[in-house]
């Protein structure tokens, strides 16, 4: 019998003549099984730290494009200052309006890194460390018979 965890990982299970084995049958198949077990759950941890990693990588990346709009909207207010000063024409009211434009920008896509990094930290692979518990306690039932 085949009994699958989810993606690609599956665990053999052998049910006919467990009656009839001996201790060390027994002990050796149990053996063999947790060692598998351990072996998929210590994947499945790492596929999942693996996402987890990937998504506050992406997090990460909007905040340092936040941190690019800012510096640029830094220059164009810079630059507003520098011709305000220079002419007193309204050509200055137009650096302001785009430098402005921009701050509001990078606000946003800080914002929304933000986010994301919240919802993908931290990278601790709690679907595995749940899945192992419960292969903890299915064997210390099984010991328990």
């Amino acid at each position: 019998m085949t009994v699958s965890t989810g993606g690609d990982l599956s665990v053999q299970t052998h049910s006919n003549n467990l009656d009839h084995a001996s201790l060390g049958q027994l002990t050796s198949r149990m053996s063999e099984q947790v060692s598998r077990l351990v072996h998929e759950e210590f994947a499945l941890a790492q596929l999942e730290a693996k996402q987890k990693a990937k998504r506050l990588g992406v997090g990460f990346g909007m905040f340092g494009v936040g941190g690019a709009l800012a510096f640029f909207a830094g220059g164009v207010l810079v630059a507003a200052a520098v011709l305000g000063l220079a002419t007193a024409m309204p050509a200055w009211l137009a650096a302001v309006i785009v430098g402005v434009a921009l701050l509001l920008l990078a606000a946003i896509v800080a914002l929304i890194g933000k986010k994301r990094v919240a919802k993908g930290g931290p990278p601790v692979p709690t679907d595995a460390i749940e899945s192992t518990k419960a292969d903890v306690a299915a064997v210390r039932q099984a010991v328990k018979r």
